[in-house]
């Protein structure tokens, strides 16, 4: 049970799901992730170590940066569950269309460089 809560409790947070959704999209860095939620580096550095434990996303270190993207063959059963509904899920939510519509603009030279 210990698993489930753990995935759910990850996706109870408004900017996880925005998270997982744009990363559904595309493989984005905490930087790019920062520009498009528009909250803080920390922030966003914290809910992806809450994604990550929970099995939603995984992460790979490039250099200084990390990248990220959704986690499909999680050894998670709850998880695999979960993203696969989801990927479907909210395609007509106005905050998560805006930021699909945003994607092609973020440029990673330029985020990373704000921040």
């Amino acid at each position: 049970m210990d698993i489930f809560i753990s995935v759910m409790k990850a996706l109870s947070d408004p900017n996880r799901v925005k998270i997982i959704k744009i990363l559904q999209n595309k493989v984005l860095c905490v930087c790019e992730l920062q520009e498009l939620l528009s909250i803080p580096q920390p922030a966003v550095s914290k809910h992806m170590k809450v994604l990550e434990k929970a099995g939603l996303v995984r992460g790979a270190k490039d250099g200084l940066w990390v990248y990220y993207s959704v986690d499909y063959g999680s050894e998670n059963p709850y998880a695999a569950a979960l993203l696969g509904n989801l990927r479907h899920w909210l395609s007509d939510d106005a905050q998560v269309n805006q930021m699909e519509k945003r994607l092609p603009d973020i440029q990673r030279q330029i985020s990373c460089k704000r921040s």
